[in-house]
């Protein structure tokens, strides 16, 4: 579940979705495109590729109470610009976009839409100096959208969070050779974007990173054609009468987003590929990672689909459960905050879901996290000077914990490489603590 924590201006609205279902409290957040080239592709049984204008990002649903302070309008602390840290891989990085259509299937959220519609950012290790621009975070429309609903309402806000600087190039060449592919799926409410600088660390580190937006899941994805679609999943969840019926409705929102990545897989790596470098990726290595119910995301997937090879939840609660089978012997991690994913604490379905992995497993909770601490969050409200007490851990330390340990699992998992960070508490993170090792 995804919320978000207001500043003081905005005093403390929450819906009941967050209040009922979100154990933990986070820091305001941001959003990023999904814009590569500046151009989207649109596919869908026949690729087709139009120039389009960069796409979108979202504003989440759910709200929590205030327990953040920022700048007034025009204070001289809010910076110029903000950027997100540099990745610190080899590769220089690249990145498309891809609008895919899904014929086969109607929005489950929106019937009378009709076919179900994904936008993929895609992140690959690029050759040096090739490409053009740096790729653009997210449009300005969508990021004064996602501040207003969070309560930031400082006008210049949305211009700066929409040109925050990436690494990525558009229109960058492939660096040479074949690479595994990382699935991203982004927290309920929450745009992709919010995941760009965990793909641009991974696609330094040599993989395909393709993060998907699932629309009517996020309060304000932007279509190429310029449509604004709201978040219905959510309108769904807040309609419900108690928290089975709101537990029913996002296990359905994880089951259906498995059924978007199996797609994605399709056209990725099928026999007529949606995307123009998809002899990059090697399809005999693949993973996924989510945060919130994008972590569930990555259970559900690799339950309904083996092409998946391994999966991470960041803080995510498993609304739909781990299958009772297992994983069919297939790792995962389960990295979250602490004590809220502390083995017996609020999120019981993390204990129901270790006793059921049956593979390489890690329970790792972070000390002084917060819910989002996973995502871009923390550096982009560390810049414009949000700060959440509850979740004190700074967007350094945020960025090198979630980054280190995410890649040194799909190191392991899909590369056969030592990662002895994997093996127990180290000095280097002394904040991650091993549960149930």
């Amino acid at each position: 579940m995804t919320i978000f924590l207001r500043n003081r201006r905005a005093g403390a609205a929450a819906t009941a979705t967050a209040l009922a279902l979100a154990s933990l409290a986070a820091l305001a957040g941001t959003a990023t495109p999904a814009s590569a080239s500046g151009r989207v592709t649109t596919a869908g049984p026949a690729t087709t590729a139009t120039a389009l204008a960069p796409e979108p990002a979202a504003a989440p649903k759910p709200a929590s109470p205030a327990a953040s302070a920022s700048p007034a309008p025009g204070d001289p602390a809010v910076p110029s610009a903000l950027t997100l840290p540099r990745p610190t891989g080899p590769y220089a990085t690249g990145r498309d976009t891809l609008f895919l259509t899904d014929h086969e299937r109607t929005d489950p959220w929106v019937p009378a839409a009709g076919a179900r519609r994904l936008l993929v950012s895609l992140h690959y290790p690029a050759r040096p100096g090739s490409g053009g621009d740096p790729a653009p975070y997210m449009p300005e429309a969508e990021a004064r959208l996602m501040l207003a609903q969070r309560g930031l309402d400082d006008p210049e806000w949305p211009g700066l969070v929409a040109a925050t600087g990436t690494s990525s190039r558009t229109d960058a060449r492939p660096a040479p050779g074949r690479f595994p592919l990382v699935l991203l799926s982004p927290g309920f409410g929450t745009p992709r974007a919010t995941l760009t600088g965990l793909a641009e660390e991974l696609a330094s580190r040599g993989y395909v990173v393709a993060t998907a937006d699932h629309p009517y899941e996020s309060t304000g994805t932007e279509l190429p054609d310029g449509r604004v679609l709201t978040c219905a999943a959510c309108d769904e969840v807040d309609a419900q009468p108690d928290e089975a019926g709101r537990r029913k409705v996002l296990a359905a929102v994880s089951a259906g987003r498995a059924a978007d990545f199996s797609f994605l897989l399709d056209r990725l790596t099928g026999p007529r590929p949606a995307w123009r470098h998809a002899r990059t990726i090697d399809a005999r290595r693949v993973g996924m990672a989510g945060h919130s119910i994008g972590g569930n995301a990555a259970a559900s997937t690799m339950a309904a689909d083996r092409r998946v090879d391994a999966g991470v939840t960041m803080d995510g609660t498993f609304f739909d459960p781990v299958a009772a089978r297992g994983l069919d012997g297939r790792p995962f991690l389960m990295l979250g905050t602490d004590p809220g994913h502390a083995p017996g604490a609020g999120d019981t379905s993390w204990d129901e879901g270790w006793a059921r992995l049956d593979g390489f497993k890690r329970w790792l909770t972070v000390r002084d996290s917060g819910h989002f601490t996973f995502t871009d969050t923390p550096a982009i409200g560390e810049q414009l000077g949000i700060a959440d007490p509850d979740a004190p851990l700074s967007a350094a330390r945020s960025t090198a914990i979630t980054r280190a340990y995410v890649t040194a699992f799909f190191d392991r998992s899909l590369r056969g490489r030592p990662a002895r960070l994997l093996d127990g508490p180290t000095p280097a993170h002394p904040e991650v603590l091993f549960q149930r090792p």
